[in-house]
């Protein structure tokens, strides 16, 4: 945009009157100049008041440019849909004021046997007090995950006895990440930045949806008892 004297410049009216800024656009007032770019107002939660040096008594508050912003932080785990192992959707939201244990899980590892036997225990130990465990079984650590959905169930269901939602096998990293999984890794970094770096890999959640803690594969399901404890009684 052209520099503005005084006598051109556009109404304060007629730049703001019924028009809902996108994420790059800029004005110009009376010696006040600012972007709407939302990256530069994410932290301000109510968004931004700005003062004109010129008239000391024009005040221009706003609090649409931090929506965005604030709607990416604040989503949670219960914003998220998946296919549970029988292939029906299930709206995560069923969780809501619920304890969440995520992981992603493989029937031919090395972690298999103590893992699943693990979860089972702390299931039967806590569902009743509001607590859930997530099991989606992925493939992409050593091809440990070979089989279709229904011999995964009858794998689990029959063997260790798994009481708990077991869902649709899915990529947890990649191009074909499945979405919940962007969000666990998004929200929880690691040691290597996003990556899933072995099967059994754990999210902890809170009765929010908020991801809380990330464990590593060999971090057992008992090692997070007392973690699980606190969340429950929180």
């Amino acid at each position: 945009m052209a520099s503005m004297t005084s006598s051109s410049y556009t109404p304060f009216s007629g730049v703001f009157n019924g028009y809902r800024p996108n994420s790059s656009s800029t004005f110009l007032v009376p010696s006040l100049k600012f972007s709407t770019g939302l990256s530069n107002f994410a932290n301000l939660s109510n968004g931004f008041s700005l003062k004109s040096p010129i008239n000391p008594g024009f005040l221009f508050k706003s609090k649409h440019f931090t929506v965005n912003a604030r709607a990416a932080a604040e989503k949670t785990v219960h914003d998220f849909t998946v296919k549970d192992i029988d292939g029906n959707d299930v709206a995560l939201n069923k969780f809501k004021g619920k304890v969440m244990l995520i992981v992603n899980v493989a029937s031919r590892c090395g972690l298999t046997s103590s893992n699943y036997s693990e979860l089972s225990h702390l299931y039967e130990k806590y569902k009743s007090q509001g607590f859930e465990i997530l099991a989606f079984p992925c493939n992409q650590f050593g091809g440990q995950e070979p089989g279709s959905n229904p011999e995964i169930k009858q794998f689990a269901c029959t063997r260790f006895k798994a009481e708990f939602p077991i869902f649709d096998k899915v990529d947890v990293n990649g191009p074909s990440t499945a979405p919940i999984y962007d969000y666990l890794k998004s929200n929880a970094g690691g040691f290597l930045g996003g990556l899933i770096k072995w099967n059994f890999e754990k999210f902890l959640v809170d009765k929010k949806g908020k991801v809380v803690e990330r464990y590593p594969p060999t971090t057992s399901p008992f090692q997070i008892e007392k973690d699980i404890q606190k969340l429950i009684a929180a």
